[in-house]
C-alpha cells in the first residue's frame, strides 16, 4: 500500500509540472484528474487536516489511559500579617505577627484506571516552612505516599470514552476515504461539464464551417436561379447564428475549463487536453455484495453505533447521578519532620489515612427521577431512528444499484444514437447540396444530431457519477475488486 501511494503522488507531482509547463500539450484524463484533485486540491487538504485532528484527539484520549509523571509545587508564599493564634491552655484568642515563607514540591506518578474511575498516585512530597521571627526552619516530607480514590456509584467517563473514542476515530478514517471520494465525484463533474462544453465548441466551429460552404453553394444556384432569395436568406440566418453560437460555446468553455482547473489548483492550463473516457466497462454489480460492503467499509453502520453509545451513555450518567453518592479516599505511605533536611527522612513514621464522604439528596422534588425518564426516553428515539435509518440507507443502496446496472446498456444505446444522427446528418447535408431538400430539414437533421451528442456525454457522465457515488458509498472498487484504503500512517508524515 505503500508504494502505491507513493506512485500516486509522484503521478500528480508529474502531472502537474507538465500541465504548467508552457509549449508542452498535455493530455489529461478523469483518473489524471482525479488523481490530481485529490493531492492538490482544497477540498483534499481540508479533510486531511480534519482526520489529522482527529487522530491526535485519539492519541490524546490513548495518553490518559498510561502513567502520568507530574511535578507541583508552591513556592516563595510569603506571609506577613497578623493572624489569629489560640492559646492552647486557656483558650484565649491572640493577634499575633505572622512573618512567614512556605516552600513545597510534589513529585508524582498518576495512573487513572478506566475500569472503575478510580485514580492510583505514586508520590514523594516536600515541604519546608521558615519562620523569620524565630529564625527557625522546619521541614516536613512524605518520601513515599501511595494514594488511591476511588468514587461509588459515580458516573465513570473515562470507562464510557474507552468505548467512544476508538469507534470515533474508525468513523474519522472512513470519513476521510469518503471526502475523497467526493472529490472524485466533484471533479468527474466538472471534467464532464467540460468535455460538455468542448463538444458544443468543437460542433458549433464545424457548424460555421459547413454553413459558410453551404451559403456558398446556395448564392451559385441563385445565380443560376435553381433556388428561391428566400432560401438564401435562410441560409445566412443559419451562418449569422452558427457564428454567435461559436462565441457563446467558447465563453462557456473557457468557465467550465477554468472551474476544473481552478479546483485542481492548476494555474496554466491553456494546453491541456481532455481525453474522454468513452470506454464504459461492461459490469453489472450484485446487491447482496453492495450491501454487504458498505455495511462493512463505509461509516453508517460505525455511525449508529456511536448514536447509539452516546444514548446509553446519558442513561447511564443520569443514573449514576440519582441516589447516594460516595467517594472513597485511602493513602499509605511515611512521613516525618524535623528543623534539617536529614531529620524530615530520619526515623520515618507511618502515614495512613482512609476515609469514605457521603452525599445523599433528601428530596429533589423528582428531577433525578425526570432526568433518567428523560435519557430512556432519548434512547428509545435513538434506536428507533437508527432502525429507520438503516432500512432507508438499504433501499437507497438498492436504488443506486439497480439505477447503475442499467447505464451501460444505456451508453450504448446513446452511442448508437449519435452514430445514426452523424449519419443523418451527412445524408442531409449532401441532399440539400443537389437541392433536394431546404434549409429548415438540414437545421433540423443538425440539431438532432447535436442533441444526440449531449446526450451520449450526459449518459457517460451519469454512468462514472454513478460508479463513483456507489464507490464512495462501499468503499471499494468494484473495476479492481479491493476495498479502498489509505495508508494513514504515511499521511501522518
Amino acid at each position: 500500500m505503500k508504494r502505491k501511494r507513493y506512485r500516486i503522488k509522484v503521478s500528480s507531482t508529474v502531472m502537474l509540472y507538465l500541465l504548467c509547463t508552457a509549449g508542452y500539450a498535455q493530455q489529461l484524463t478523469l483518473s489524471d484528474a482525479i488523481t490530481i484533485a485529490c493531492e492538490n486540491s482544497l477540498d483534499a487538504q481540508i479533510s486531511r487536516y480534519s482526520y489529522m485532528s482527529s487522530y491526535w484527539q485519539y492519541r490524546s484520549f490513548k495518553a490518559q489511559l498510561m502513567p502520568s509523571v507530574n511535578i507541583g509545587g508552591k513556592l516563595g508564599g510569603f506571609n506577613h500579617s497578623v493572624v489569629e493564634a489560640r492559646d492552647p491552655k486557656t483558650g484565649r484568642v491572640n493577634l499575633v505577627n505572622n512573618n512567614t515563607m512556605t516552600n513545597s514540591v510534589t513529585l508524582s506518578v498518576d495512573q487513572q484506571i478506566a475500569a472503575t474511575g478510580g485514580k492510583v498516585s505514586l508520590q514523594s512530597y516536600l515541604y519546608r516552612l521558615d519562620q523569620f521571627t524565630y529564625n527557625e526552619k522546619t521541614y516536613n516530607s512524605q518520601p513515599l505516599r501511595i494514594s488511591y480514590t476511588q468514587p461509588l456509584r459515580s458516573f465513570n467517563t473515562l470507562k464510557w470514552e474507552k468505548k467512544t473514542a476508538p469507534v470515533e476515530y474508525r468513523i474519522a478514517e472512513r470519513t476521510y476515504i469518503t471526502a475523497l471520494q467526493d472529490i472524485t465525484i466533484k471533479v468527474t463533474q466538472l471534467f464532464f461539464n467540460v468535455l460538455s462544453a468542448q463538444s458544443d465548441y468543437r460542433q458549433s466551429m464545424q457548424t460555421v464551417s459547413d454553413r459558410e460552404r453551404l451559403y456558398d453553394v446556395a448564392q451559385k444556384r441563385l445565380a443560376l436561379t435553381t433556388t428561391t432569395k428566400s432560401e438564401v436568406l435562410q441560409m445566412e440566418l443559419s451562418l449569422l447564428n452558427a457564428r454567435m453560437a461559436v462565441t457563446k460555446n467558447k465563453i462557456t468553455l473557457d468557465d467550465a475549463m477554468y472551474e476544473l482547473f481552478s479546483y485542481l489548483r492548476v494555474t496554466d492550463y491553456s494546453r491541456a487536453e481532455l481525453i474522454p473516457p468513452y470506454t464504459v466497462p461492461d459490469m453489472t454489480v450484485s446487491v447482496d455484495e453492495v450491501l454487504q460492503k458498505a455495511i462493512t467499509n463505509s461509516s453508517h453502520s460505525l455511525e449508529q453505533k456511536l448514536q447509539m453509545l452516546q444514548a446509553e451513555k446519558e442513561l447511564a450518567q443520569a443514573k449514576s447521578s440519582r441516589g447516594i453518592q460516595m467517594t472513597l479516599s485511602s493513602e499509605l505511605g511515611f512521613t516525618q519532620t524535623g528543623h534539617t533536611m536529614d531529620a524530615a527522612y530520619s526515623r520515618l513514621r507511618d502515614n495512613e489515612i482512609i476515609g469514605l464522604s457521603l452525599s445523599l439528596p433528601i428530596f429533589d422534588w423528582g428531577v433525578s427521577r425526570g432526568r433518567v425518564k428523560m435519557a430512556q426516553a432519548r434512547l428509545d428515539m435513538v434506536r428507533t431512528k437508527v432502525e429507520q435509518t438503516h432500512m432507508d440507507y438499504m433501499q437507497d443502496l438498492r436504488k443506486k444499484v439497480t439505477q447503475f446496472n442499467a447505464q451501460p446498456q444505456q451508453c450504448r444505446n446513446a452511442l448508437r444514437a449519435q452514430d445514426i444522427a452523424e449519419e443523418r446528418y451527412e445524408i442531409t447535408r449532401r441532399r440539400y447540396e443537389t437541392g433536394a431538400i431546404s434549409v429548415t430539414d438540414l437545421n433540423t437533421a443538425q440539431q438532432e444530431m447535436e442533441s444526440a451528442k449531449a446526450q451520449y456525454l450526459s449518459q457517460l457522465k451519469t454512468f462514472w457519477s454513478d460508479y463513483y457515488a456507489l464507490q464512495k458509498s462501499t468503499l471499494h472498487d468494484w473495476q479492481s475488486g479491493r476495498d479502498i484504503t489509505v495508508d494513514f500512517d504515511e499521511l501522518m508524515k
